[in-house]
Protein backbone atom coordinates (compact mmCIF):
# COMPACT_ATOMS: atom_id res chain seq x y z
CA UNK A 1 0.00 0.00 0.00
CA UNK A 2 1.93 3.08 -1.07
CA UNK A 3 1.92 6.06 1.87
CA UNK A 4 -0.26 8.89 1.79
CA UNK A 5 1.09 12.42 1.43
CA UNK A 6 2.44 12.59 4.84
CA UNK A 7 4.33 9.56 4.16
CA UNK A 8 2.33 7.23 6.41
CA UNK A 9 -0.01 4.48 5.95
CA UNK A 10 -3.28 4.40 7.84
CA UNK A 11 -3.96 1.03 9.97
CA UNK A 12 -7.31 -0.12 11.39
CA UNK A 13 -6.94 -3.05 13.95
CA UNK A 14 -10.70 -5.48 13.61
CA UNK A 15 -10.06 -7.77 17.47
CA UNK A 16 -9.53 -6.11 20.50
CA UNK A 17 -8.52 -9.36 22.09
CA UNK A 18 -4.60 -9.93 23.54
CA UNK A 19 -2.99 -10.89 20.77
CA UNK A 20 -4.08 -7.41 19.22
CA UNK A 21 -1.60 -5.49 21.47
CA UNK A 22 1.22 -6.98 19.61
CA UNK A 23 0.85 -4.66 16.63
CA UNK A 24 -1.00 -1.88 18.41
CA UNK A 25 2.46 -1.43 20.27
CA UNK A 26 4.73 -2.35 17.74
CA UNK A 27 2.28 0.97 15.23
CA UNK A 28 2.45 3.24 17.84
CA UNK A 29 5.70 3.11 19.25
CA UNK A 30 8.02 1.00 16.44
CA UNK A 31 6.91 2.33 13.17
CA UNK A 32 5.46 5.49 13.89
CA UNK A 33 7.51 7.23 11.46
CA UNK A 34 5.43 4.76 8.63
CA UNK A 35 2.53 3.90 10.22
CA UNK A 36 -0.41 5.38 12.21
CA UNK A 37 -3.12 3.94 13.89
CA UNK A 38 -6.48 5.37 12.86
CA UNK A 39 -9.84 2.99 14.33
CA UNK A 40 -9.98 0.10 16.16
CA UNK A 41 -13.26 -2.54 15.01
CA UNK A 42 -14.65 -5.00 17.76
CA UNK A 43 -17.80 -6.99 18.64
CA UNK A 44 -17.53 -5.22 22.53
CA UNK A 45 -16.56 -1.70 23.63
CA UNK A 46 -15.33 -1.89 26.83
CA UNK A 47 -12.04 -4.25 24.95
CA UNK A 48 -11.70 -0.99 22.71
CA UNK A 49 -12.09 1.43 25.24
CA UNK A 50 -9.15 -0.36 27.19
CA UNK A 51 -6.96 -0.43 24.29
CA UNK A 52 -7.13 3.32 24.23
CA UNK A 53 -6.13 3.72 28.20
CA UNK A 54 -3.39 1.59 26.98
CA UNK A 55 -2.40 4.07 24.08
CA UNK A 56 -2.81 6.89 26.30
CA UNK A 57 -0.24 5.06 29.07
CA UNK A 58 2.07 5.05 25.74
CA UNK A 59 1.53 8.51 25.13
CA UNK A 60 -0.67 8.44 22.04
CA UNK A 61 -4.16 9.80 21.82
CA UNK A 62 -7.07 7.72 21.57
CA UNK A 63 -8.21 6.25 18.44
CA UNK A 64 -11.66 6.09 16.66
CA UNK A 65 -13.77 2.96 17.90
CA UNK A 66 -16.58 1.32 15.50
CA UNK A 67 -18.86 -1.48 16.38
CA UNK A 68 -18.15 -4.93 14.31
CA UNK A 69 -21.07 -4.32 12.63
CA UNK A 70 -19.71 -0.15 10.79
CA UNK A 71 -16.48 -1.77 10.27
CA UNK A 72 -16.97 -0.85 6.50
CA UNK A 73 -18.38 2.70 7.19
CA UNK A 74 -15.41 2.36 9.01
CA UNK A 75 -12.84 2.40 6.31
CA UNK A 76 -13.80 5.24 4.57
CA UNK A 77 -14.69 7.29 7.72
CA UNK A 78 -11.08 6.65 8.91
CA UNK A 79 -9.70 6.60 5.30
CA UNK A 80 -7.75 3.13 5.93
CA UNK A 81 -5.48 1.93 3.96
CA UNK A 82 -4.59 -1.36 5.85
CA UNK A 83 -6.78 -3.48 7.79
CA UNK A 84 -4.83 -5.52 10.59
CA UNK A 85 -7.00 -8.59 11.37
CA UNK A 86 -6.84 -10.21 15.16
CA UNK A 87 -10.61 -11.12 15.43
CA UNK A 88 -11.72 -14.79 16.58
CA UNK A 89 -10.50 -16.60 13.61
CA UNK A 90 -14.10 -18.05 12.31
CA UNK A 91 -14.81 -14.18 11.69
CA UNK A 92 -11.60 -13.94 9.43
CA UNK A 93 -12.58 -14.32 6.33
CA UNK A 94 -15.93 -11.79 6.84
CA UNK A 95 -13.18 -8.82 7.25
CA UNK A 96 -10.50 -9.80 5.06
CA UNK A 97 -13.16 -10.08 2.17
CA UNK A 98 -14.88 -6.80 2.87
CA UNK A 99 -11.63 -5.09 3.13
CA UNK A 100 -10.20 -6.30 -0.23
CA UNK A 101 -13.64 -5.71 -1.82
CA UNK A 102 -12.94 -2.17 -0.48
CA UNK A 103 -9.50 -1.56 -2.15
CA UNK A 104 -7.70 -1.88 1.41
CA UNK A 105 -5.02 -4.90 1.65
CA UNK A 106 -4.64 -6.97 4.74
CA UNK A 107 -2.63 -8.18 7.43
CA UNK A 108 -4.55 -11.46 8.87
CA UNK A 109 -3.31 -13.50 12.14
CA UNK A 110 -3.07 -17.11 11.34
CA UNK A 111 -4.89 -19.20 11.35
CA UNK A 112 -6.20 -17.40 8.45
CA UNK A 113 -9.45 -19.10 8.44
CA UNK A 114 -10.79 -21.88 9.62
CA UNK A 115 -12.22 -23.99 6.84
CA UNK A 116 -12.13 -25.09 3.32
CA UNK A 117 -15.61 -22.61 2.09
CA UNK A 118 -14.29 -19.79 4.11
CA UNK A 119 -10.68 -20.01 2.44
CA UNK A 120 -12.00 -20.04 -0.67
CA UNK A 121 -13.97 -16.83 -0.52
CA UNK A 122 -10.93 -15.76 0.93
CA UNK A 123 -8.97 -16.49 -2.37
CA UNK A 124 -11.72 -15.83 -4.93
CA UNK A 125 -11.81 -11.84 -3.31
CA UNK A 126 -7.59 -11.58 -3.92
CA UNK A 127 -8.04 -12.79 -7.29
CA UNK A 128 -11.29 -10.09 -8.18
CA UNK A 129 -9.66 -7.42 -6.60
CA UNK A 130 -6.10 -7.61 -7.15
CA UNK A 131 -5.22 -6.85 -3.03
CA UNK A 132 -3.05 -8.62 -0.86
CA UNK A 133 -3.29 -10.57 2.03
CA UNK A 134 -0.36 -11.40 4.28
CA UNK A 135 -0.85 -13.93 7.10
CA UNK A 136 1.07 -13.15 10.03
CA UNK A 137 2.83 -16.59 10.43
CA UNK A 138 5.43 -15.09 13.33
CA UNK A 139 6.85 -18.24 13.27
CA UNK A 140 9.47 -17.61 9.52
CA UNK A 141 10.90 -14.70 11.50
CA UNK A 142 12.29 -16.87 14.51
CA UNK A 143 16.09 -16.24 13.99
CA UNK A 144 16.56 -20.41 14.38
CA UNK A 145 13.93 -21.03 12.07
CA UNK A 146 16.02 -18.89 9.52
CA UNK A 147 18.53 -20.54 10.45
CA UNK A 148 17.09 -24.05 9.27
CA UNK A 149 15.49 -22.28 5.49
CA UNK A 150 19.52 -21.34 4.98
CA UNK A 151 21.07 -24.14 5.69
CA UNK A 152 17.85 -26.88 3.83
CA UNK A 153 18.28 -24.28 0.90
CA UNK A 154 22.11 -24.24 0.44
CA UNK A 155 21.76 -28.41 0.37
CA UNK A 156 23.17 -29.22 4.11
CA UNK A 157 21.41 -32.30 4.31
CA UNK A 158 21.12 -32.80 0.37
CA UNK A 159 17.90 -33.96 -0.92
CA UNK A 160 14.88 -33.93 1.68
CA UNK A 161 13.32 -37.14 2.04
CA UNK A 162 11.44 -36.57 5.30
CA UNK A 163 10.70 -34.45 8.28
CA UNK A 164 10.04 -35.57 11.76
CA UNK A 165 8.20 -32.68 13.69
CA UNK A 166 7.18 -32.95 17.80
CA UNK A 167 5.58 -30.12 19.06
CA UNK A 168 4.64 -30.06 22.79
CA UNK A 169 2.46 -27.38 24.41
CA UNK A 170 2.81 -27.76 28.60
CA UNK A 171 -0.02 -27.85 30.75
CA UNK A 172 0.03 -23.69 31.34
CA UNK A 173 0.14 -22.77 27.52
CA UNK A 174 -1.97 -26.43 26.28
CA UNK A 175 -4.52 -25.79 29.17
CA UNK A 176 -5.27 -22.19 27.95
CA UNK A 177 -6.59 -23.70 24.78
CA UNK A 178 -9.53 -25.48 26.52
CA UNK A 179 -10.41 -22.52 28.85
CA UNK A 180 -11.41 -19.99 26.18
CA UNK A 181 -13.27 -19.79 22.26
CA UNK A 182 -10.58 -22.01 20.98
CA UNK A 183 -11.67 -25.15 22.72
CA UNK A 184 -14.88 -25.35 19.77
CA UNK A 185 -13.88 -26.48 16.97
CA UNK A 186 -16.46 -24.59 14.75
CA UNK A 187 -14.55 -21.32 15.68
CA UNK A 188 -11.47 -22.65 16.10
CA UNK A 189 -10.69 -25.56 13.32
CA UNK A 190 -9.18 -26.81 16.30
CA UNK A 191 -5.51 -27.25 17.46
CA UNK A 192 -4.40 -28.82 14.00
CA UNK A 193 -5.67 -25.30 12.21
CA UNK A 194 -5.31 -22.49 15.17
CA UNK A 195 -1.67 -23.83 16.30
CA UNK A 196 -0.31 -26.43 13.97
CA UNK A 197 -1.04 -23.86 10.83
CA UNK A 198 1.87 -22.21 12.23
CA UNK A 199 4.18 -25.39 11.92
CA UNK A 200 2.84 -26.48 8.65
CA UNK A 201 3.43 -23.58 7.06
CA UNK A 202 6.99 -24.03 8.87
CA UNK A 203 7.25 -27.40 7.11
CA UNK A 204 6.06 -26.11 3.02
CA UNK A 205 8.41 -22.99 3.69
CA UNK A 206 11.51 -25.01 4.44
CA UNK A 207 10.64 -27.88 1.95
CA UNK A 208 9.78 -25.23 -0.96
CA UNK A 209 6.68 -27.89 -1.61
CA UNK A 210 3.19 -28.14 -0.86
CA UNK A 211 0.94 -31.00 0.75
CA UNK A 212 -0.55 -33.47 -1.50
CA UNK A 213 -2.16 -35.92 1.31
CA UNK A 214 -2.67 -36.29 4.94
CA UNK A 215 -3.45 -39.15 7.26
CA UNK A 216 -3.94 -38.51 10.50
CA UNK A 217 -5.44 -39.59 14.48
CA UNK A 218 -5.85 -37.11 16.78
CA UNK A 219 -8.46 -37.73 20.40
CA UNK A 220 -9.51 -35.51 23.26
CA UNK A 221 -7.45 -38.14 26.22
CA UNK A 222 -6.49 -35.21 28.60
CA UNK A 223 -8.81 -32.33 29.14
CA UNK A 224 -12.62 -32.13 28.64
CA UNK A 225 -14.45 -34.72 30.13
CA UNK A 226 -11.30 -37.04 30.41
CA UNK A 227 -9.92 -35.24 33.33
CA UNK A 228 -12.47 -37.04 35.33
CA UNK A 229 -10.56 -40.64 34.60
CA UNK A 230 -7.45 -39.07 35.13
CA UNK A 231 -8.21 -37.43 38.79
CA UNK A 232 -7.59 -33.70 38.13
CA UNK A 233 -11.16 -32.67 37.06
CA UNK A 234 -12.84 -30.42 40.10
CA UNK A 235 -16.50 -29.16 39.82
CA UNK A 236 -17.11 -25.43 38.37
CA UNK A 237 -17.51 -23.87 35.53
CA UNK A 238 -15.52 -21.22 35.58
CA UNK A 239 -12.21 -19.94 37.95
CA UNK A 240 -13.34 -16.84 39.16
CA UNK A 241 -15.41 -16.43 42.17
CA UNK A 242 -15.07 -20.44 41.86
CA UNK A 243 -13.88 -21.85 45.45
CA UNK A 244 -13.23 -25.33 43.79
CA UNK A 245 -10.63 -23.17 41.14
CA UNK A 246 -8.60 -21.91 44.32
CA UNK A 247 -5.94 -23.83 44.16
CA UNK A 248 -6.24 -25.58 40.67
CA UNK A 249 -3.13 -25.52 38.85
CA UNK A 250 -5.56 -25.37 35.62
CA UNK A 251 -7.52 -22.76 36.55
CA UNK A 252 -6.55 -19.08 35.40
CA UNK A 253 -6.54 -16.33 37.78
CA UNK A 254 -7.97 -13.89 35.68
CA UNK A 255 -8.13 -11.25 38.10
CA UNK A 256 -4.43 -11.22 38.95
CA UNK A 257 -3.30 -10.23 35.62
CA UNK A 258 -4.46 -6.21 35.19
CA UNK A 259 -4.45 -6.68 31.07
CA UNK A 260 -6.36 -9.51 31.24
CA UNK A 261 -8.90 -8.24 33.57
CA UNK A 262 -9.26 -5.34 31.84
CA UNK A 263 -10.22 -7.19 28.28
CA UNK A 264 -12.00 -9.83 29.45
CA UNK A 265 -13.61 -10.02 32.95
CA UNK A 266 -14.43 -6.16 32.99
CA UNK A 267 -15.59 -6.63 29.48
CA UNK A 268 -17.99 -9.46 30.00
CA UNK A 269 -21.15 -7.46 30.65
CA UNK A 270 -21.20 -6.67 26.62
CA UNK A 271 -21.10 -10.40 24.82
CA UNK A 272 -20.94 -12.83 27.98
CA UNK A 273 -17.55 -14.39 26.75
CA UNK A 274 -15.66 -16.11 29.95
CA UNK A 275 -12.28 -16.26 29.19
CA UNK A 276 -11.55 -18.71 32.11
CA UNK A 277 -13.30 -21.60 31.78
CA UNK A 278 -12.70 -25.06 33.41
CA UNK A 279 -10.85 -27.09 31.03
CA UNK A 280 -12.40 -30.21 32.19
CA UNK A 281 -16.34 -28.45 31.51
CA UNK A 282 -18.49 -30.40 29.52
CA UNK A 283 -18.04 -28.97 25.72
CA UNK A 284 -14.96 -28.99 24.61
CA UNK A 285 -15.07 -30.09 21.12
CA UNK A 286 -11.00 -30.23 19.95
CA UNK A 287 -8.57 -32.95 20.59
CA UNK A 288 -5.48 -32.80 22.57
CA UNK A 289 -3.17 -34.97 21.21
CA UNK A 290 -2.66 -35.44 17.43
CA UNK A 291 -0.34 -37.30 15.29
CA UNK A 292 0.07 -36.94 11.30
CA UNK A 293 1.03 -38.53 8.48
CA UNK A 294 1.85 -36.00 5.56
CA UNK A 295 3.16 -36.31 1.74
CA UNK A 296 4.52 -33.25 -0.08
CA UNK A 297 4.64 -32.48 -3.81
CA UNK A 298 8.35 -33.00 -3.65
CA UNK A 299 7.99 -36.59 -2.17
CA UNK A 300 9.19 -35.37 0.96
CA UNK A 301 7.12 -37.27 3.75
CA UNK A 302 6.48 -35.46 7.15
CA UNK A 303 5.87 -37.30 10.71
CA UNK A 304 4.13 -34.64 12.90
CA UNK A 305 2.87 -34.93 16.51
CA UNK A 306 1.22 -32.36 18.62
CA UNK A 307 0.74 -32.91 22.86
CA UNK A 308 -1.32 -30.35 24.60
CA UNK A 309 -0.74 -31.63 28.33
CA UNK A 310 3.35 -32.07 28.26
CA UNK A 311 5.48 -31.48 31.53
CA UNK A 312 7.66 -29.25 29.64
CA UNK A 313 7.19 -26.80 26.39
CA UNK A 314 9.36 -26.50 23.44
CA UNK A 315 9.39 -29.02 20.21
CA UNK A 316 12.02 -30.57 18.11
CA UNK A 317 12.32 -31.26 14.33
CA UNK A 318 14.56 -33.69 12.47
CA UNK A 319 15.39 -33.28 8.81
CA UNK A 320 16.36 -36.71 6.83
CA UNK A 321 18.02 -35.98 3.61
CA UNK A 322 20.35 -37.53 1.10
CA UNK A 323 23.82 -35.88 2.61
CA UNK A 324 23.25 -36.34 6.31
CA UNK A 325 20.23 -35.12 8.72
CA UNK A 326 19.94 -31.97 10.46
CA UNK A 327 18.13 -31.86 14.18
CA UNK A 328 16.89 -28.62 15.83
CA UNK A 329 15.95 -28.96 19.92
CA UNK A 330 14.37 -26.07 21.36
CA UNK A 331 12.81 -25.86 25.31
CA UNK A 332 11.11 -23.03 25.84
CA UNK A 333 10.36 -23.99 28.88
CA UNK A 334 11.76 -26.87 31.12
CA UNK A 335 8.64 -27.36 33.70
CA UNK A 336 5.44 -25.41 34.61
CA UNK A 337 6.04 -24.38 38.18
CA UNK A 338 2.83 -25.02 39.76
CA UNK A 339 2.55 -21.78 42.21
CA UNK A 340 2.14 -19.49 39.35
CA UNK A 341 0.60 -22.52 36.40
CA UNK A 342 -2.60 -19.94 36.54
CA UNK A 343 -0.91 -16.50 36.56
CA UNK A 344 -0.24 -15.63 33.23
CA UNK A 345 -1.19 -17.40 30.02
CA UNK A 346 -2.24 -16.99 26.12
CA UNK A 347 -0.63 -13.63 24.55
CA UNK A 348 0.63 -12.44 27.62
CA UNK A 349 2.97 -15.38 28.64
CA UNK A 350 4.38 -14.90 24.78
CA UNK A 351 4.72 -11.36 24.30
CA UNK A 352 5.79 -8.64 26.08
CA UNK A 353 6.62 -11.63 29.60
CA UNK A 354 8.36 -14.46 29.61
CA UNK A 355 8.56 -17.82 31.39
CA UNK A 356 11.00 -18.10 34.51
CA UNK A 357 11.66 -21.74 34.03
CA UNK A 358 14.65 -22.63 31.52
CA UNK A 359 15.08 -23.31 28.34
CA UNK A 360 17.28 -23.27 25.80
CA UNK A 361 18.08 -24.95 21.73
CA UNK A 362 20.45 -26.55 19.84
CA UNK A 363 20.84 -26.47 15.97
CA UNK A 364 22.66 -29.48 14.61
CA UNK A 365 24.04 -30.72 10.93
CA UNK A 366 25.20 -34.46 10.78
CA UNK A 367 26.67 -35.28 7.53
CA UNK A 368 27.58 -38.85 6.72
CA UNK A 369 30.86 -39.87 7.73
CA UNK A 370 31.78 -36.77 9.41
CA UNK A 371 31.56 -35.55 13.28
CA UNK A 372 28.52 -33.94 13.66
CA UNK A 373 28.43 -30.11 13.06
CA UNK A 374 26.51 -27.78 16.28
CA UNK A 375 25.73 -24.88 14.59
CA UNK A 376 25.76 -21.53 16.62
CA UNK A 377 22.31 -20.07 17.76
CA UNK A 378 20.73 -16.84 19.31
CA UNK A 379 18.75 -17.48 22.29
CA UNK A 380 18.95 -14.22 24.03
CA UNK A 381 15.72 -13.19 24.28
CA UNK A 382 12.18 -15.56 25.12
CA UNK A 383 10.08 -12.58 24.37
CA UNK A 384 7.77 -11.81 21.29
CA UNK A 385 7.70 -15.97 20.26
CA UNK A 386 11.69 -15.89 20.41
CA UNK A 387 11.95 -12.16 18.97
CA UNK A 388 10.23 -13.03 15.98
CA UNK A 389 7.43 -10.76 16.48
CA UNK A 390 8.92 -7.75 16.66
CA UNK A 391 11.07 -9.40 13.58
CA UNK A 392 7.97 -9.94 11.70
CA UNK A 393 6.43 -6.18 12.57
CA UNK A 394 9.48 -4.94 11.16
CA UNK A 395 9.00 -6.34 7.65
CA UNK A 396 4.86 -6.02 7.51
CA UNK A 397 4.47 -2.70 9.02
CA UNK A 398 7.64 -1.15 8.16
CA UNK A 399 9.14 -2.16 5.26
CA UNK A 400 12.45 -4.08 5.76
CA UNK A 401 13.53 -5.68 2.99
CA UNK A 402 12.67 -9.75 3.45
CA UNK A 403 14.80 -11.49 0.67
CA UNK A 404 14.07 -14.76 2.64
CA UNK A 405 10.47 -14.54 1.63
CA UNK A 406 8.82 -14.79 4.86
CA UNK A 407 5.76 -12.38 4.45
CA UNK A 408 3.20 -15.37 3.87
CA UNK A 409 0.71 -14.47 0.74
CA UNK A 410 -2.64 -15.90 1.07
CA UNK A 411 -1.66 -19.07 -1.00
CA UNK A 412 0.47 -19.59 1.54
CA UNK A 413 -1.76 -19.36 4.17
CA UNK A 414 -4.00 -21.91 2.13
CA UNK A 415 -1.91 -24.09 2.16
CA UNK A 416 -1.01 -24.23 6.08
CA UNK A 417 -4.94 -24.57 6.26
CA UNK A 418 -5.33 -27.25 4.14
CA UNK A 419 -3.28 -29.43 6.25
CA UNK A 420 -4.51 -29.43 9.09
CA UNK A 421 -8.53 -29.75 7.68
CA UNK A 422 -7.34 -32.51 5.59
CA UNK A 423 -6.11 -33.89 9.10
CA UNK A 424 -9.12 -32.87 10.61
CA UNK A 425 -11.21 -34.91 8.46
CA UNK A 426 -8.80 -37.66 8.69
CA UNK A 427 -9.63 -38.03 12.48
CA UNK A 428 -13.20 -38.31 10.91
CA UNK A 429 -13.09 -40.95 8.35
CA UNK A 430 -10.34 -43.38 9.40
CA UNK A 431 -8.74 -42.37 5.95
CA UNK A 432 -6.04 -40.95 3.98
CA UNK A 433 -7.25 -37.20 2.88
CA UNK A 434 -6.25 -35.75 -0.59
CA UNK A 435 -5.40 -31.99 0.00
CA UNK A 436 -6.84 -31.12 -3.99
CA UNK A 437 -9.89 -32.84 -2.83
CA UNK A 438 -10.73 -29.71 -0.21
CA UNK A 439 -10.16 -27.20 -2.17
CA UNK A 440 -9.78 -26.95 -6.24
CA UNK A 441 -5.61 -25.82 -6.71
CA UNK A 442 -5.66 -22.46 -7.93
Amino acid sequence: MSPRSDGRVRYAVVGTGARAEMFVRALVLDHADTSELVAFADVNQARMDAHNRWLAELGHRPVATYPAGEFGAMLDSERVDVVLVTSVDVTHDEYVVAALRAGRDVVTEKPMTVDAARCRRILDAVTETGGRVTVAFNYRYNPLHEQVRRLLADGAVGEIGSVHFEWLLDVRHGADYFRRWHRDKATSGGLMVHKASHHFDLVNWWLGATPVEVYAAGRLFFYGEAGRRHGYARDYERAYGSPAAVDDPFALRLDAHPRLRELYLDAEAEDGYQRDRNVFAPGVSIEDDMAVLARYSSGATMTYHLTAYAPWEGYRVMVNGSRGRLELEVTENDFVDRGTAGAVKGAALHGVEAAAEGGGATLTVRPFWEPPRQIPVDCRTRHGHGGADARMTRVLLGGEPDPLNRAATADDGALALLTGLAANRSFETGQPVRVADLLTPR
